[in-house]
């Protein structure tokens, strides 16, 4: 589904990134790990063409994303606030998305509907400007923005951070719903090791911009995973 072949960044003379190559194979859920500054938004940012890599190439479903914008038609995203029109409201900002994608708003509606316990009152119908809502409902947008038009490719950056407890639970049941029910492909990056295992079932390992480790997740996964950031 993706394939990413002797990817690298650098900014003067420091390399960023650094991938000879990567696999993520159609309907796989991978988790993307690290520590702060081991290139993970890099690499989103490079998948989704918002920056160019140094060199290598980067195909999503045989498109190369730096040629060819068709990729953008089945491929969902959310990285930050930047991803949101801040002067919109949830609902005109979910309308817009859904005029892009040519969703209707009966097909909207059913799907927003169906996020009712994961908005928990606080998105829908709201007055608010998205600039005004708190980090974690303005994640809570992007999100399911994210989801509008059935994507066959979801790329989720940090998708826990700035949540409250509960509603990161939501969000973990959530997405594993999505993986169980959907041939969808899902790419996360998160700190959070615990939500990602039980999410996903490859976790990649980023390290100064390399690939350190890439695990099939088993029940022994979150152990060795503690264990490599313990040292």
């Amino acid at each position: 589904m993706i394939q990413i072949n002797n990817i690298s960044k650098v900014y003067g003379e420091n390399t960023v990134l650094s991938i000879p190559e990567l696999t993520i194979q159609k309907g796989e859920c991978l988790g993307l790990v690290g520590n702060n500054g081991a290139g993970k938004t890099t690499l989103f940012n490079s998948l989704l063409d918002l920056i160019k890599p140094t060199t290598g190439t980067i195909s999503n479903k045989g498109i190369e994303v730096h040629k060819s914008e068709d990729w953008k038609q089945f491929t969902g995203s959310f990285i930050d606030e930047t991803f949101l029109i801040e002067y919109l409201t949830p609902n005109e900002y979910f309308d817009f998305i859904a005029g892009i994608r040519n969703v209707s708003k009966g097909d909207l509606e059913n799907l927003l509907n169906s996020f009712s316990e994961f908005f928990n009152e606080e998105i829908l119908g709201a007055k608010k400007y998205l600039r005004d809502l708190s980090k974690g409902n303005q994640k809570k947008v992007g999100i399911v923005a994210s989801l509008i038009g059935n994507p066959e490719v979801i790329i989720l950056d940090e998708p826990f951070a700035n949540l409250d407890p509960t509603t990161q639970i939501r969000l973990k049941n959530m997405l594993q719903k999505l993986v169980e029910d959907k041939d969808i492909t899902l790419l996360i990056s998160s700190h959070d090791l615990g939500h990602v295992t039980d999410v996903c079932n490859r976790i990649v390992v980023l390290e100064k911009g390399e690939v350190i480790k890439d695990i099939i997740t088993s029940e022994s996964t979150l152990k060795e995973l503690e264990t490599i950031f313990a040292v």
